[in-house]
């Protein structure tokens, strides 16, 4: 296996893959097998699902994991921002896309949790790209099977996702949240809503997270009261007595003139302050994140592809300086 290093670090790389896509995120190393994941600092899955629709019918969330790997050509690990390249200080590879079967939950729900428990039992932090926001569900509930009642989540989302059921869909992108705070190994007191606003929030899913003792940060927060605040209180709520911090983020959670291939929700967070958010969590130690809810096929910028490599490095950088730090 070639070292861990995206291929923009050799002068002499001509790509053959630039329109067709790479095979994997930064061209990183792709493992083939479980036993190849030991020893892997980060591995990357792909989740190219979609269940249902809350509005209208396909949304192409599934074309996000390819869209995502075939922008990332041109990234380095280097941020210029902290002066540090994340894989000086971490193995990365990627793992392929997660078997799905698109409508079929219960199928592939069981894969996610197959594909999570591989990695985090290999001791590698899974970095997931989506796929719809019930992704979230069968990723950390795995995770809290080996953690009972001891993960924090940073939930960055335009909406709470809390809802109880979508029609007869319990395990809709609407209702993630709702399956977890009744998840027997989680305590919803230490999840964070982090970037809630606007018009397309139900009453019941407000009710919803204080009945259950979740905190909600609404964008309105984070605008009036700044980022480091925001993400400061967000650190207190999912490290108070947590062995686990796990990251989720739909690209909602942007404001809508950053995030022109997901849904469009006003008044968000810029990239800027999410990018900042996150890479504070790295710092902090968090041992996972998802990025999910694209519509690649919306525009040919594919600036929200962009954005989930940008979160990713931020997010690894994060990771890395925390790794520098403790040597």
């Amino acid at each position: 296996m070639r070292d861990s290093k995206p291929t923009i670090y050799d002068p002499n790389f001509i790509p053959n893959n630039v329109y067709s896509g790479v095979p994997s995120w930064l061209n990183l190393p792709v493992l083939e097998s479980k036993e190849e994941l030991k020893g892997q600092d980060v591995v990357i899955t792909g989740v190219p699902w979609e269940g249902g629709c809350t509005i209208g019918g396909f949304s192409s969330t599934t074309d996000g994991p390819k869209s995502i790997r075939s922008v990332s050509i041109r990234y380095t690990g280097f941020l210029l921002d902290f002066g540090i390249d994340c894989f000086d200080y971490l193995k990365a590879a990627d793992y392929g896309d997660c078997a799905v079967q698109n409508g079929n939950y219960e199928f592939t729900f069981e894969q996610i949790r197959k594909r999570t428990a591989e990695i985090v039992d290999a001791g590698a932090v899974p970095l997931t790209l989506g796929g719809d926001h019930g992704i979230a569900y069968p990723i950390i509930s795995e995770i809290a099977k080996r953690h009972p009642k001891k993960v924090g989540v940073l939930h960055f989302d335009a909406h709470l996702d809390n809802y109880s059921h979508f029609g007869d869909d319990e395990l809709s992108r609407c209702s993630p949240f709702y399956k977890l705070y009744n998840d027997p190994n989680m305590d919803p007191t230490k999840i964070a809503h982090i970037g809630i606003r606007g018009p397309r929030n139900h009453r019941e899913e407000y009710e919803n997270a204080k009945k259950y003792g979740a905190t909600v940060i609404r964008a309105i927060d984070v605008h009036e009261d700044g980022w480091k605040a925001s993400i400061k209180k967000a650190l207190e709520v999912v490290s108070k007595d947590t062995e686990f911090i796990y990251i989720t983020i739909c690209s909602d959670s942007m404001d809508a003139s950053c995030m022109t291939q997901g849904p469009q929700d006003m008044g968000g967070l810029t990239s800027y302050e999410l990018l900042m958010m996150v890479h504070e969590a790295g710092l902090a130690g968090a041992g996972g994140l998802d990025f999910v809810e694209i519509y690649p096929d919306a525009y040919s910028l594919q600036t929200a592809s962009h954005v989930g490599c940008w979160l990713g490095l931020y997010y690894l950088n994060g990771l890395a300086e925390r790794k520098m730090n403790q040597k």
